[in-house]
């Protein structure tokens, strides 16, 4: 039985899982903008867009700073080591198996090209 105990990679992963999310992360990653900007920018309501900056900024991905009646975004202080790691390990599975299909494809042409020459 696998346990995965692992609840702030979930959280993280359900947060970059919706489209407009990551892209508030590339912007906020060219430069800071406030919700009004953003939801501009994607064309939403600025309720629409408080809840995009709430879900990042509760896994800290995004920070705010109000300042007057503008709330300012911006990358926050958390990195993805997590979400990279846990991919890096899907990946090194893949690329194992690929490998051994590919060894395998390699074995059948071999043979093939053998057979072929016994035949011809």
């Amino acid at each position: 039985m696998v346990q995965y105990l692992q609840p702030r990679l979930d959280m993280t992963m359900s947060a970059l899982a919706d489209s407009t999310r990551r892209g508030v992360l590339e912007q906020l990653g060219r430069s800071d903008a406030s919700i009004t900007d953003l939801a501009e920018r994607f064309n939403m309501t600025l309720t629409g867009m408080k809840k995009h900056v709430s879900v990042l900024e509760d896994v800290g991905l995004v920070t705010t700073e109000k300042v007057g009646r503008v709330r300012t975004c911006r990358i926050g202080t958390r990195r993805l080591e997590e979400v990279a790691a846990w991919i890096e390990r899907y990946h090194q599975l893949w690329d194992a198996r690929f490998t051994a299909l590919d060894e395998v494809v390699e074995d059948l042409k071999r043979k093939e090209k053998i057979n072929g020459s016994d035949n011809g």
